[in-house]
């Protein structure tokens, strides 16, 4: 960029985004920026300033990249997505006996506290113990959270630390509700170090063509967000979620859905209202209609609700009298079938056409498309977890992979999609999310279910918070300049895209232009 940059906060400067091709498109176009929004779409070369007069109108030469609308990423968890490059990475880890083996090594090398993150053990040919953490850790604190946040596996040391100790049991391993509040205990870091990683989370975002998020974790957002506005930290657009915890504070707040935090210049907007009603696949805590192979005998074989019906519906309809949108997780075929029932319930209140969603939708009946479709409900999605999960779905959901991930299925039934990543579980990248809406595959490997696969139009218009896979004239000056053709480009292409620059309302908040 030439001279200072500029901040959020300055007004905008008018733009001609030079020589630019829109997707799919082979002749170059001059696009317009003015007051934060798209002005005109012309010509390249044409005169389009109607009206501007002699105000300087800078130039930016794009030399035939791609423009499209700045891309969103619907599920977030910021505050830990900031953590996770600070923890120690779990992914590729494939036993408990390897994950002990990395533990030893670390305290070996004088690790006051082990925190990791990202273990699958779905598929893990051995079982977790408490024992074997503590054979090698002594009175070092250990805790090894899951790739899907739905349970970690904790030590002796770290479960006295953290309170624990009577509920992690001989396998120290906690799930749902209780690796919840072990999570938030994490993440109790002073607000200005944890606004400066998440500061540096949102530069990676924009370097990625993201202009804005909606975050889900688990905190009083609302002031997180202020205050982080208010220390300069504006690159993205952000939707904030609001938990049961803080359902009451909301509503005495007098907080709705899309409205704007003051002294935030309208960056960040109120959010649904975030209720998690089952597990998730790889802990095998997600509620089914069948049960789990393997588990049979156990308590829950077949998963179950984190909050029954009597109890979602009365909290939906308080939700959404006092104006904020229900956003429900649910992930397995039975706890989806029992949300659409609860927004069955709920409809006569008036939420309808507000944007509700079910986060995850990963497991579904057939009929229930349909469901989806004729309550409008968004189906807020994250493909890159089929990309994860394809084995553990193979072996858990033997026979019903048919009606995983069913993107293809719920387009076609005219149900919106947005995509997200459900960060730190998938990265926050959406052209990661799109590759895998599109292809089905990752790594070299036959696609999974390329029947579910949607086409790249699709993907990216459910990746730019509502405005559509093409930068359109008056709408908001939110675009990302791609190096490649996201239409025609191939699915590994895809998920590496070069981004070249990122706008946020006309303004640059990337750019590898100049």
């Amino acid at each position: 960029m030439n001279g200072r940059r500029r901040r959020p906060t300055d007004a905008p400067e008018p733009l001609i985004l030079a020589g630019a091709l829109l997707p799919s498109a082979t002749s170059p176009v001059d696009v317009h920026l003015a007051d934060g929004a798209v002005a005109a779409i012309v010509r390249a070369g044409a005169d389009a300033r109607r009206g501007d007069g002699d105000a300087a109108v800078r130039r930016i030469e794009l030399d035939g990249r791609y423009v499209v609308p700045g891309l969103y990423d619907r599920h977030v968890h910021m505050s830990q997505w900031s953590m996770v490059v600070r923890r120690h990475d779990l992914s590729g880890i494939e036993s408990a006996a390897a994950a002990v083996a990395l533990v030893a090594g670390l305290v070996a090398r004088g690790a006051a506290e082990v925190i990791g993150m990202g273990y699958r053990d779905g598929l893990w040919p051995d079982s977790q113990s408490r024992a074997a953490l503590d054979a090698v850790s002594g009175d070092v604190p250990v805790v090894l959270v899951s790739g899907d946040l739905h349970s970690g596996w904790v030590n002796s040391a770290a479960a006295r630390r953290y309170g624990f100790d009577g509920i992690a049991g001989p396998s120290g391993i906690l799930r749902e509700d209780d690796c919840f509040r072990l999570t938030a205990m994490l993440d109790d870091v002073a607000d200005e170090v944890l606004d400066g990683w998440v500061a540096d989370a949102a530069a990676r975002a924009a370097a990625r063509g993201v202009v804005g998020i909606t975050d889900f974790e688990m905190r009083w957002n609302r002031d997180d967000w202020a205050r982080r506005a208010a220390r300069d930290i504006r690159s993205l657009r952000v939707a904030f979620g609001v938990y049961t915890q803080h359902l009451e504070r909301a509503i005495e707040h007098g907080l709705r859905t899309g409205d704007a935090v003051p002294d935030t210049e309208s960056l960040v907007t109120v959010g649904g209202y975030k209720v998690i009603t089952d597990g998730s696949l790889n802990t095998r805590t997600a509620w089914c209609f069948d049960p789990y192979p393997g588990l049979e005998g156990h308590a829950n074989p077949c998963g179950a609700p984190n909050v029954p019906l009597d109890e979602l519906v009365p909290l939906m309809r308080r939700a959404d009298a006092a104006g904020i949108t229900p956003a429900v997780h649910a992930i397995g075929d039975r706890a989806n079938a029992a949300v659409l029932e609860a927004f069955e319930q709920v409809r006569p209140s008036g939420w309808h056409g507000r944007g509700a969603t079910i986060e995850h939708a990963q497991l579904l009946r057939h009929q229930d498309v349909a469901r989806f479709a004729a309550l409008g409900i968004i189906a807020s999605v994250q493909p890159e977890h089929a990309m994860d999960d394809r084995d553990v779905a193979d072996r858990y959901w033997a026979g019903r992979t048919d009606r995983a991930f069913m993107l293809a299925a719920l387009a076609g039934a005219g149900v919106e999609l947005a995509l997200g990543s459900d960060a730190p579980v998938a990265p926050l990248d959406p052209w990661v999310a799109i590759s895998a809406a599109v292809g089905r595959t990752r790594d070299g490997r036959e696609p999974w279910h390329p029947e579910q696969a949607i086409d790249a139009r699709t993907a990216l218009a459910a990746s730019t918070g509502g405005c559509g896979a093409e930068v359109a004239v008056g709408g908001p000056a939110d675009i990302a300049v791609v190096e490649l053709d996201p239409l025609a480009a191939s699915v590994d292409d895809l998920r590496a895209m070069p981004v070249a620059a990122t706008l946020l309302g006309g303004r640059f908040t990337h750019s590898l232009l100049e």
